[in-house]
């Protein structure tokens, strides 16, 4: 089992207690592997003024249930950020293994030629390091390409401050010696499949610099984005490239004093404008993802507007939080004591989800990553 309830504490309000984001999970419900087909997932759609959670549906019904929902259409933001194989795999000059996760995303890299290495390009990375024995300051890590990592300054939680150097493009060298960087509740190595299937079809290739997917768009094919269109809907998108912090629980048992990891987020002005056109127009703004409401809210709190963005945000969302912008969710089921409960439960209502989560469980969902698809409208 995942998680067992707990009784929260009596000095903090239940809705800010982390114990009320508890639930048990057996291992066979999380989804170690995709479906079948990606539009193939099921879908529970939670109607926060319904009530009770509507099941027996599948992501394919998810034009006909949005356009039933919003006739005069809507504006659908997703995350076209793109995974990245971060996880390489090297060795010490002792020979001992290395294993590196590199953090930064690749178009963020500030790439400047190596003064000691002629032909070698260098930048400065944050990583997590892995090996049996600790590196030191300074140690270097080499792999089976042209690419190096020096080790210069360790932080909290295992992060760590690096220096790659390589030869030729770092995307094409990861490319060829990386995984992709599954989240660690799979419990399996990454597979030729994963290259494919733990990304959006809509991923942009030159945002290339997430270490997990948004995973709500795993379930989008080109059918199910032309049935939207067909239908009256828009399609706008944002970058917010997906950090390891996504996988870390909230430590704090009232979670109001949790400290959310920030991520880089890029909302485009043609995005900014399509979203106050809909909104002028008394339009549904509808995200794909956590990580694209976030983007959203984010761009938000910095500007206290609507408009282009381009910046890191921390935005923490947790229950009596006024959405600015979203106005429905596209998003999965979600790990227990997570930020992203916490944010679907101060979207929809903590007791509505936990009992939608309940519903699910009983039906037998499937959860986290490669799993089944919630609606929240």
């Amino acid at each position: 089992m995942i998680a067992a309830m707990m009784t929260p504490p009596k000095d903090i309000p239940p809705d800010f207690a982390l114990s009320s984001y508890v639930y048990e999970l057996p291992p066979e419900r999380i989804a170690r592997r995709p479906a079948d087909a990606r539009d193939a997932s099921r879908l529970l759609v939670l109607d926060r003024s319904a009530g009770p959670a509507q099941t027996g549906l599948h992501f394919t019904d998810l034009p006909e249930l949005l356009a039933r929902r919003f006739p005069q259409g809507a504006l659908i933001i997703a995350n076209n950020s793109r995974v990245f194989p971060a996880r390489v795999f090297g060795r010490r000059k002792t020979g001992g293994r290395v294993e590196l996760l590199l953090l930064t995303p690749l178009p963020l890299l500030d790439v400047t030629p190596c003064e000691h290495s002629p032909g070698w390009l260098c930048a400065e990375a944050e990583g997590l390091v892995r090996t049996a024995k600790r590196m030191k300051e300074g140690e270097a890590a080499e792999f089976d390409a042209p690419l190096r990592a020096i080790l210069l300054e360790r932080g909290e939680y295992g992060r760590c401050r690096l220096r790659l150097e390589w030869q030729g493009e770092i995307e094409e060298i990861l490319n060829d010696i990386g995984h992709m960087p599954l989240p660690p509740y799979l419990e399996r190595e990454d597979d030729a499949g994963d290259r494919e299937r733990y990304q959006t079809t809509y991923a942009d290739s030159h945002k290339a610099g997430s270490v997990a997917a948004p995973t709500a768009g795993l379930h989008f094919t080109p059918e199910v984005r032309g049935q939207l269109m067909a239908k009256g809907f828009d399609w706008a998108e944002v970058t917010l490239y997906v950090g390891y912090g996504t996988f870390s629980p909230v430590r704090a048992e009232d979670i109001r004093e949790h400290v959310m990891h920030a991520e880089h987020v890029e909302v485009p002005d043609e995005t900014a404008r399509a979203i106050r056109e809909a909104k002028a127009q008394g339009r549904a703004v509808v995200c794909v993802g956590t990580t694209s409401a976030r983007s959203l809210e984010g761009m938000h709190q910095a500007l206290g507007k609507v408009a282009a963005f381009a910046g890191d945000t921390s935005i923490y969302i947790t229950p009596g939080y006024e959405f600015q912008v979203v106005d429905a969710l596209i998003t999965n089921f979600h790990l227990p004591e997570s930020s992203l409960l916490i944010m679907v439960s101060a979207l929809a209502g903590r007791e509505l989800i936990m009992a939608a989560y309940a519903d699910a469980l009983a039906r037998e969902y499937r959860f986290f990553s490669y799993g089944d698809a919630m609606l929240i409208v």
